[in-house]
């Protein structure tokens, strides 16, 4: 009805899921209908490898050995300041940049990091650049701020960022950039190459137009590498950075929303920057990220799932793929792989997947056209299980080697 009023934004966005999550629900509801070991779903990222150890212990001994009131009630608005303590101390070791806690802000997980970041950051009318591929809720986070998004396109084989090609979308209404390494969904790892390239561009850019670019670094899945592949640590090499972290990845808790923003002290007036930041969660009421699993982490820091599980599903299905015919782009971290459709309409191929009960993403809302996320954070046994359904659907291209 046309007299309702309500925010006919938020109606679309409420009405129109995502294409990760409305392939999820389809396989819940396939599940359900033929079984759950028939369905093969590799459309969220979802990790399947059990959260390490220390992390039920923990919560274990919080909830018998601490006082239920302290336990569960609320901390400061930007988190607890022995958390923020412990975070501060764990980057400044591992790292060798020193931060404090008066630099980090806890959070309702990266979700929350990165809508925090942006409204503090970025105005209506102003441009935040994407790399693409890009993770699609950047879209929706972004346009949310009344910014408008600037997609610039990596290199088309290795999706690594292309630094001229970023140097020329920079404009005046330039105030951020996102970048996301290791990358949902291509699996890429920037080099220190590219990163000291981006900061140069963004450098000039900022001196051209005399007013800061800031640069937020996306990590969800910073541990999540293989084959000895580093993460440059953007704060390093550029001065305006925002870290925006989860444990969600790293630790295997995805459900349980907790992650921070890291304001660099090297950024432009640091303390305005942080002020913003806290700001932007009291507007979208984003204060107090859950206690319990705040005093978590402290025990846990540096901790992660055992990698080498999505090291071998990388492994199983990229060999795999590519003995089908596919071109697969060999991911260097994270747990996605991004394979190449057969034809030009990656939609159209997923939908001829789904006839092999294989679920997978199209890229078109990455803001790439012609390829498909695989999600191989799943069970070893499911990939090894879904091979034949991706050998039948080589078969029906015509790609399978004779």
């Amino acid at each position: 009805r046309e007299d309702i009023m309500i925010n006919k934004r938020m109606t679309g966005l409420g009405t129109h899921r995502s294409a990760i999550r409305d392939l999820f629900e389809y396989g819940l509801c396939r599940k359900r209908e033929i079984g759950e070991d028939r369905v093969f779903d590799f459309s969220l990222g979802n990790p399947s490898v059990p959260a390490p150890d220390e992390v039920n212990r923990e919560l274990v001994r919080l909830i018998t050995e601490v006082e239920p009131t302290s336990l569960h009630g609320y901390t400061s608005a930007a988190g607890d300041a022995s958390v923020r303590t412990a975070v501060a101390e764990y980057i400044t070791k591992t790292h060798g940049f020193p931060v404090t806690a008066g630099d980090i802000y806890m959070t309702v997980g990266a979700a929350a990091a990165l809508t925090c970041t942006l409204h503090a950051l970025v105005c209506p009318g102003e441009e935040v650049i994407v790399l693409t591929p890009y993770f699609p809720e950047y879209r929706v986070f972004i346009e949310g701020t009344g910014a408008s998004v600037v997609e610039v396109d990596c290199d088309p084989v290795s999706f690594h960022p292309v630094a001229e090609k970023i140097a020329a979308a920079i404009t005046e209404k330039t105030a951020a950039i996102i970048v996301n390494s290791p990358n949902n969904p291509s699996g890429a790892v920037y080099s220190r190459e590219d990163i000291i390239a981006l900061s140069a561009a963004l450098t000039a850019a900022e001196q051209r137009y005399a007013h800061p670019i800031y640069l937020i670094s996306d990590e969800p899945y910073r541990e999540l590498v293989y084959d000895g592949a580093e993460v440059p640590f953007i704060p390093d090499y550029y001065a305006d950075t925002v870290v925006c972290y989860s444990f969600s990845k790293s630790l295997s808790i995805p459900g349980e929303r907790i992650g921070y923003v890291l304001v660099s002290p090297r950024v432009t007036d640091n303390s305005t920057v942080y002020a913003s930041v806290a700001g932007a969660g009291r507007s979208l009421g984003y204060v107090c990220a859950p206690a319990l699993l705040q005093k978590v982490l402290p025990a846990c820091l540096g901790l992660t799932s055992d990698v080498s599980v999505y090291d071998r599903n990388r492994r199983l299905l990229y060999e795999a793929l590519t003995s089908y015919g596919f071109t697969v782009v060999k991911p260097d971290g994270a747990f996605y792989m991004f394979v190449k459709a057969p034809v030009p309409s990656a939609a159209e191929f997923c939908e001829a997947a789904k006839r092999h009960e294989l679920l997978i993403v199209p890229s078109d809302s990455f803001g790439v056209s012609g390829y498909v996320r695989i999600s191989y954070c799943v069970g070893t046994q499911m990939i090894e299980n879904s091979l034949p359904a991706f050998r039948a659907l080589a078969e029906e291209y015509g790609i399978l080697p004779k």
